[in-house]
């Protein structure tokens, strides 16, 4: 899929082995000029991006705010709209209902045991202050909101959607703006460790699909 491609795997600030500065603000547009700044470092304007979750959030604001930088987003269940905070809840939504100070105090551990160990499992190299501070990002959102960026974009994307959340609300706006969206079977929101070979295949169909005329 990538061969003959340069690459580059790139962790956000306070994610994965990315550094964890205290005071980054983790908003969605401070990730993109962040991810901007990778990219002009490593001189990879025109990128094509593979982006999960927030980070196709993010991939959409940089692809708005930096659009010389990116070439081609895939948007693996990325997120399109803010996010209502609920309380008790796992995941971002029930992260940014906590104040930062409730979240670092413990309210922490009420969302990994509510999480499960699985889900966890694929943030647990994540600084709680960027927990926090991105799962606020994610509840505001961003002005315009994603979805309208996106929808804004006169480059080719595609959005990867897991079978388990199909069909997607807003699939005929996307498509009609030119969006290929793509259901991946056999899979949830972690669609590349569910099926491994079902996003290799999509991702592919997505990076070969010619140019918009």
């Amino acid at each position: 899929m990538l061969a003959g491609h340069r690459s580059l795997l790139v962790d956000l600030l306070g994610h994965g082995h990315g550094d964890r500065p205290e005071d980054f603000a983790h908003m969605l547009e401070a990730h993109a000029d962040a991810l901007a700044a990778v990219l002009n470092a490593a001189s990879a304007e025109g990128a094509q991006l593979i982006a999960h979750s927030m980070g196709g959030a993010v991939a959409i604001v940089l692809a708005a705010r930096h659009p010389r930088l990116v070439s081609r987003p895939v948007l693996v269940d990325a997120d399109l709209d803010p996010l209502p905070p609920a309380p008790g809840a796992a995941g971002s939504s029930g992260i940014g209902s906590y104040t930062e100070e409730e979240f670092r105090a413990g309210g922490w551990a009420g969302v990994r045991d509510r999480a499960g160990a699985p889900w966890w499992a694929t943030i647990r190299l994540t600084g709680r202050t960027a927990l926090s501070r991105s799962a606020v990002g994610l509840v505001a959102g961003t002005v315009p909101t994603m979805r309208e960026l996106l929808l804004g974009l006169s480059i080719p994307c595609g959005y990867l959607l897991p079978e388990a959340e199909a069909p997607l609300p807003v699939a005929d706006a996307l498509e009609a703006a030119g969006v290929a969206v793509l259901t991946v079977p056999g899979c949830g929101h972690t669609i590349m460790l569910d099926s491994p070979d079902g996003f290799a295949r999509a991702t592919a169909t997505v990076l070969a699909a010619p140019d918009a005329p």
